[in-house]
């Protein structure tokens, strides 16, 4: 093989986007990748979950049908076909990313990929055999594992991580999942709809701890009025098995207990994974265990970049794909920096929730005058036509100049609206800039727009007093 301009090691979406953007950018590029191609998140992440909420969210449409003048009879879970569903659009996507390679002529290698030294790449294929690559430029994108708490009993059978939770082959009758963040939360509302009964034990004072507190309390309140129990200041001691289920022993203030469970879900966050690449070894700078890079996406290393859930600074699927062409622009010299500042943060949470830029309790901390705006999703046309009316928008924004500051979504479709946050916070938009922009009536969008109103004044739609 001759010399290559970037090879990535790693086909997640921070990986595969990198050499796309680079073949685009006109490099040589070679992508090493040990499993497949599109990694956890494709295969064992957003993607899977993603297909399985769809069908919590269709069971909750079922239930309510009444309430829209449809009355639907028989109707039953077949939770084979759910999960056959979920791969159909697994190998779909993973086909789509397969193809995208070929149409950019980007030579995909499978192995284990490590870097003997700065420009040389060797790859163990499957079978034992070694192939060296020399290149210019290497960018580590080797993803993230799952971590492990020292809790004993973990290794018991019944308890799972996210990878064989999206692997069942039946339905639990309960689940205890140990962490409320965004991946426990999930699962949570997923095996709740399909008819399990749910408990989440969080070790924080609450869930969604990135997320601002009031949008965070107030999806815990609607998750337990659903049937979800959740306990907070609440750790997992020991996990013990049963001929007939498992024994979990919890601690809080008030105690210790036991909880009895068929599953345990391992879901309390992930931590940076190097592969089978020799990182300290190699004399890259470390912070913990995530590889340390600059705003380029550069390590100490000229010529090695890493970007993605390794460099452990914002796991998401999003954030790696903009941190690989980030490094891969940077190659090619085009000076662009990484701004974590403008970075959506979404839960598909029934309903969802998503945010973006500073919390109330950050921006209070940051800012001397700070204006604070909500507006109810039951006050807006289109909610109410959907029947979603549970849910609010919360807009920060600068007391001074207006700018907005943050904004934090609780509804229907809160994953998607949150573009426009991102947006206003990249351009530092203004809510009177938010209030000149024509929203289409009727929408959800419009909710944004009345939030903003309540920064200059009073939302259009929301009666107040004065």
């Amino acid at each position: 093989m001759k010399e290559m301009d970037v090879a990535i090691i790693g086909g997640g979406p921070g990986g595969y986007v990198a050499a796309i953007k680079a073949a685009h950018l006109g490099l040589e590029t070679v992508l090493v990748e040990r499993d497949k191609l599109g990694g956890v998140c494709l295969n064992r992440g957003c993607i899977p979950t993603k297909a399985l909420v769809s069908t919590a969210e269709l069971l909750g449409h079922l239930q309510r049908a009444e309430e829209f003048g449809i009355k639907v009879k028989d109707y039953s879970v077949d939770f084979p076909a759910v999960m056959q569903r979920k791969e159909r659009i697994i190998q779909r996507l993973s086909s789509g990313v397969e193809q995208l390679m070929k149409a950019n002529q980007i030579k995909v290698i499978k192995g284990e990929g490590q870097i003997i030294e700065p420009g040389r790449v060797e790859v163990t294929k499957a079978e034992g055999q070694k192939e060296t690559i020399k290149t210019k430029n290497i960018i580590i994108a080797t993803g993230s594992k799952v971590l492990r708490l020292p809790i004993p009993g973990l290794d018991s059978k019944g308890v799972i991580t996210s990878d064989e939770a999206l692997s069942l082959e039946a339905l639990p009758s309960r689940m205890l999942i140990i962490g409320g963040g965004v991946v426990g939360i999930e699962f949570a509302g997923i095996f709740k709809a399909l008819g399990v009964e749910v408990t989440v034990v969080e070790m924080l004072p609450r869930i969604l701890l990135p997320f601002d507190e009031e949008i965070a309390q107030r999806l815990t309140q609607l998750l337990k009025r659903k049937g979800i129990e959740i306990l907070t200041n609440c750790q997992v001691k020991e996990i013990r098995e049963n001929h007939l289920y498992l024994e979990v022993l919890v601690s809080s203030s008030e105690g210790e207990k036991k909880l009895e469970t068929e599953k345990v879900l391992l879901a309390a966050g992930r931590i940076p994974d190097w592969g089978n690449i020799d990182v300290p070894g190699l004399g890259i700078e470390l912070e913990g265990k995530a590889i340390k890079v600059d705003k380029k996406m550069k390590t100490n290393l000229p010529g090695i970049y890493a970007v993605g859930d390794v460099v452990g600074k914002i796991m998401l699927a999003h954030v790696a794909s903009r941190e690989g062409i980030v490094a891969v622009e940077n190659i090619v010299g085009q000076e662009t920096l990484m701004d974590y500042r403008v970075v959506p943060n979404c839960v598909f949470s029934l309903p969802e929730a998503a945010s973006v830029g500073l919390t109330e309790e950050e921006a209070r901390k940051r800012y001397n005058k700070v204006k604070v705006s909500k507006f109810p999703f039951i006050a807006n046309g289109k909610a109410l036509s959907m029947g979603e009316t549970e849910g609010m928008v919360k807009m920060i924004a600068d007391g001074d100049t207006l700018e907005v500051l943050g904004l934090h979504l609780l509804g229907a479709h809160a994953s998607d609206l949150i573009a426009e946050g991102a947006l206003a916070l990249s351009l530092e938009v203004t809510a009177r800039e938010i209030i000149s922009t024509i929203h289409a009536h009727p929408t959800l969008a419009e909710t944004i727009a009345e939030a903003a109103e309540g920064i200059i004044g009073s939302p259009i739609h929301l009666a107040t007093k004065g």
